[in-house]
């Protein structure tokens, strides 16, 4: 079967529909709409099951309102290529500028492509970059297989892209584990397919580049080869990671030969670095060509299948799921992977852009971490695995609470495998990423990530087991502070505070305090009194690098470091530190006022309501927010806990407007694993989570009607009366939630987890609404980390 499955045209097969698919990609059946019965009569598709035949009904395609370049410039780092939602494989072009400068995640809007790899990060870089694939014609070059392209497209699950130094089309789509190429050859007497397996993102000898190991080429037939390649560290300065690879394709080659640094060989193994000592790097070039002469518009396909265990499981891998050669089939099921999550959400009356933007967030956040459930090398367990938590001190803030709200049971999947890495490795990572750990930035936040879904009662969790965890990383050095647990661990139990004898005290310091607020919440509703007792009282240790008496700017009380012998050292006022630094990714601005478990107090050090509001305008309206870092997303709101949720609404607003597009560079700063986009989210929608508590601030929506699907096959719908498209009635005047007067700019989970109707009516000029009662803080009278809790001793339930 020939299928013109190009460009988004449909297939040959018009009538037909997508397929359903499994969680992980597998095709399990084919419903109505893109593929029926009768195209699938003309493919093998081994193991996947027919359960019903075609039907007249119409899918919604969510995924046309996906633009998978928005992001891709300033520093977005966001993915392009071809992958299903969470999947191991993300395959897409690898390319450096015209003057030679290597992308580090992979993708430039200008410049050359290299190849196509098959594993990337989304939102950020320094990873991967692996199993590279290219095209040539002509004579073959190895040190230079480079190309221009022109008519690039992307859309969900599909790559394209014309190549124009070798007139060859490309196009990629993707299973789980599979990258499925499809080449267009012109008539040439030199065609080539070229597999790199030295090739990687941000190659060096730098302290976080990637390094080379060695590598495996065996040549098995005269369309397939097999082996391994080897790398080790990168942005996380983990240890070595082997990629497996098969490669398959579905026509046999002239000749294949293979090459070690610039000779091209015919012989049918090759192996560089098998004699070297263990993470030392290599800088021989090793791969193979499958050589052709190929008439014009000759097509040659091949499925590049990755693993972490085998050679061999990589090639289970490609029989598994994408066992025939229909392109079109393998597109249309991650279509409609992607269709099912997309339709989560579902918006009225928004604009164009904010579709785009919306959907394409939607798409973003469910790009990382990667299930790669049975794809563990270093232990067996029944338990989920997923890798690339990349990183959980960005995503714990936004994306954890939105995967808890539209997503449970993949987020309890994510929060399963991250206790089953504490049982195997001694703790829960703040990043991880090729099997390691690593690294560490300002707390240990995965203790947050419990805390969430403790709160909001996420079943199928061994919460004991994540409170041991969670108490390890509160109560043992690391060996390695830069890969795991907690650095600074001894002066922060012993005096409360971290000194300068360790790095990023500051920011350590505050997040600290909150991962130990949230370690109370889990002690108090599994019942230990002692340890929510004394976990409670460590969730004040921000105050003990607070000196009131430090002015800024006219404003007073500040963090300020410490010496080691408690002494205060000089002001900290770098705007932006780095990891030796006092603050990491925010300044004294950020941090100063980061103490979400109790604004109430931080408030009355700061001067009480009036001065505290005057000190968020001051850091809005003078530069000092970084919207392009994860430790200031709360800050736009916290004008709710002064009592003034009409400042949250212009702060909100202004953010949006000025910060936020559908072009290239629509998003500020590195999307960070979507850390970014489930920001953009819940401030469109109108509503902020407190991550690590069952409370949702409201600010102001900027869509008319908009609604997220829960887990239990209800919906939270969020309604904006009178809202005007310019965004002048942005202030609210009145909330109902499930029809009942909600007088507070906040409500908790529990509110909503049952399915709710929030409505909040617009007006253009602030009101009373939502200034007499401020969200709750530990300082509040009566205030317990224990209540609303009830006990989840039983995972099962």
């Amino acid at each position: 079967m020939t299928d013109n499955f190009i460009f988004g045209r449909r297939p040959v097969c018009d009538h037909c529909q997508p397929p359903f698919v499994d969680r992980r990609g597998v095709l399990i059946r084919y419903a109505s709409g893109l593929v029926t019965l009768a195209c699938i009569t003309l493919v093998t598709m081994g193991q996947f099951a027919w359960a019903q035949k075609a039907s007249a009904k119409t899918v919604r395609d969510y995924t046309s309102n996906v633009d998978p370049f928005i992001g891709v410039d300033w520093g977005g780092n966001t993915f392009v290529g071809a992958a299903i939602p969470y999947g191991l494989v993300k395959v897409g072009p690898d390319m450096e500028s015209f003057d030679g400068r290597r992308s580090g995640f992979g993708y430039s809007s200008s410049g050359v492509i290299l190849g196509f790899s098959q594993l990337h990060l989304s939102g950020a870089q320094g990873k991967y970059g692996n199993i590279l694939v290219a095209p040539a014609t002509g004579p073959l070059n190895l040190d230079d297989i480079k190309t221009p392209r022109i008519n690039e497209v992307n859309q969900v699950g599909y790559y394209a892209a014309d190549l124009t130094r070798y007139h060859v089309k490309v196009e990629l789509t993707s299973s789980r584990r599979v990258g499925f190429h499809r080449y267009t050859f012109p008539a040439s007497q030199q065609s080539h397919l070229t597999i790199n397996v030295a090739h990687a993102l941000g190659l060096g000898t730098t302290w976080q580049a990637q390094k080379f190991l060695g590598a495996e080429v065996h040549v098995i037939s005269d369309h397939e080869i097999q082996g391994v390649a080897r790398f080790s560290g990168g942005w996380n300065r983990g240890g070595e990671y082997r990629v497996y690879y098969y490669v398959v394709l579905d026509t046999p080659a002239r000749a294949v030969r293979t090459w070690t640094g610039t000779i091209l060989s015919d012989a049918g193994d090759a192996v560089v670095g098998d004699k070297t000592p263990a993470d030392t790097p290599i800088t021989t070039p090793i791969g193979a060509t499958f050589n052709f002469s190929t008439k014009a518009n000759q097509v040659i396909q091949a499925k590049v299948g990755i693993s972490f265990i085998s050679a061999e499981q990589a090639k289970q891998n490609v029989e598994h799921e994408i066992p025939a050669w229909n392109f079109a089939a393998v597109h249309a099921a991650s279509k409609a992977l992607w269709n099912t999550e997309l339709a989560k959400l579902n918006l009225s009356g928004e604009t164009d852009s904010q579709r785009r933007q919306l959907y394409t967030a939607m798409y973003h956040i469910m790009l990382m971490p990667t299930d790669r459930t049975g794809e563990n090398p270093d232990w067996k367990s029944s338990e989920p695995y997923y890798d690339d938590y990349y990183c959980i001190w960005d995503t714990f803030r936004t994306s954890s609470p939105l995967l808890t709200l539209i997503s449970p049971d993949r987020q309890r999947d994510i929060i399963r495998s991250l206790i089953d890495i504490y049982r195997h490795t001694g703790y829960m990572p703040d990043a991880r990423s090729g099997n390691d750990n690593g690294r560490t930035q300002g707390g240990s936040n995965a203790n947050v990530v419990i805390a969430d879904a403790y709160v909001k009662g996420l079943k199928g969790i061994d919460y004991p087991t994540a409170f041991d965890a969670m108490i390890h990383d509160a109560e043992v050095p690391p060996a390695n502070p830069q890969k795991e647990g907690r650095g600074g661990l001894r002066d922060y139990n012993e005096k409360g505070y971290i000194t300068l004898a360790d790095e990023r005290s500051g920011s350590r310091t505050a997040e600290y305090s909150y991962d130990d607020f949230a370690i109370s919440e889990v002690a108090c509703g599994l019942g230990k009194p002692k340890e929510a007792a004394l976990y409670a009282s460590r969730a004040h240790n921000f105050e003990h690098l607070w000196d009131k008496n430090m002015t800024v700017e006219g404003f007073n009380g500040f963090m300020r470091p410490r010496n080691p012998d408690g002494s205060w050292a000089a002001p900290y006022l770098v705007v932006r530190g780095t990891w030796p630094d006092f603050f990491y990714e925010g300044d004294i601005w950020t941090y100063s006022i980061y103490a979400p478990q109790d604004m109430r107090r931080l408030i009355a050090m700061t001067g009480g309501n009036e001065a505290f509001v005057r000190r968020l305008d001051w850091t809005f309206l003078h530069d000092h927010f970084d919207v392009t870092n994860e430790p200031g997303f709360l800050l736009p709101v916290l004008y709710n806990y002064a009592g003034r949720p009409d400042r949250t609404a212009d702060i909100v607003h202004m953010i949006l407007e000025k910060d936020f597009t559908d072009s290239r560079g629509g998003i500020p700063g590195n999307d960070d694993s979507g850390a970014m986009s489930s920001w953009l989210i819940f401030s469109t929608l109108g509503i902020s989570p407190v991550a690590g508590q069952d409370v949702y601030l409201i600010s102001t929506p900027s869509i008319p009607e908009a609604s997220l699907s829960l887990g239990n096959g209800k919906k939270l719908r969020i309604v904006a009366k009178n809202l005007d498209p310019n965004g002048l009635n942005r202030y609210v005047q009145s909330a109902t939630i499930n029809g009942v007067d909600l007088p507070y700019a906040w409500f908790r989970h529990s509110q909503i987890k049952d399915g709710a109707t929030l409505v909040l009516t617009m007006g253009p000029a602030p009101s009373n609404w939502g200034k007499a009662t401020p969200p709750p803080s530990m300082s509040d009278a009566g205030f317990s980390t224990c209540a609303d809790l009830q006990p989840h001793n039983d995972a099962t339930k």
